[in-house]
């Protein structure tokens, strides 16, 4: 990866703490609980996911990748993870600053990575090999993911306009 195309990846990276922040600013006050009429997860559950899985899987890969030879890397299942501790009843705004905080720190561990780490290997439980390289392509393709179903779930509580079956699908 050259750096130009790994910074842009990153400023996608970075943009999404502010899509969330304008996501829960333009929700009506009292909704960041509620589904679509097709369930998937509400806000509040979008955000907890997305601020777990940027500390317990990105940030441990990253690291993993960086330090270790060949490590195995663990899967994140996120809905079970999401009933476990039950996102839903969390607060939306401590969860946008835990996701925030991590997040930085994130890009800026993958900004001082050295050209010779992009290709260091490892084996994700549910994936096969991966490289350092993939990791900030799928960070942006999860977040592309999130940003689609949020944007369904607020045209359906703002809006009213309901969205098609399977955009609101609670991917992991």
């Amino acid at each position: 990866m050259n750096r130009r195309d790994l910074e842009t990846i990153l400023l996608t990276l970075e943009s999404t703490t502010a899509l969330l922040s304008r996501a829960a600013a333009s929700l009506p006050a009292g909704q960041e609980r509620r589904r679509t009429r097709l369930g998937g997860f509400s806000l509040v559950e979008h955000v907890w996911h997305l601020a777990d899985l940027e500390r317990e899987a990105y940030s441990v890969r990253i690291r993993r990748l960086l330090n270790e030879d060949s490590p195995r890397l663990s899967d994140f299942d996120g809905a079970r993870i999401a009933r476990e501790r039950a996102y839903g009843a969390r607060d939306l705004a401590e969860g946008l600053g835990v996701f925030a905080l991590a997040r930085r720190r994130n890009v800026e561990r993958l900004r001082a990575v050295e050209v010779d780490d992009w290709s260091r290997e490892g084996l994700q439980d549910g994936v096969g090999p991966l490289r350092l390289s993939d990791i900030p392509r799928m960070m942006a393709e999860h977040d592309r993911e999130h940003s689609a179903e949020i944007a369904a779930l607020l045209a359906e509580i703002v809006h009213g306009i309901a969205a098609p079956p399977g955009a609101n699908s609670a991917v992991a």
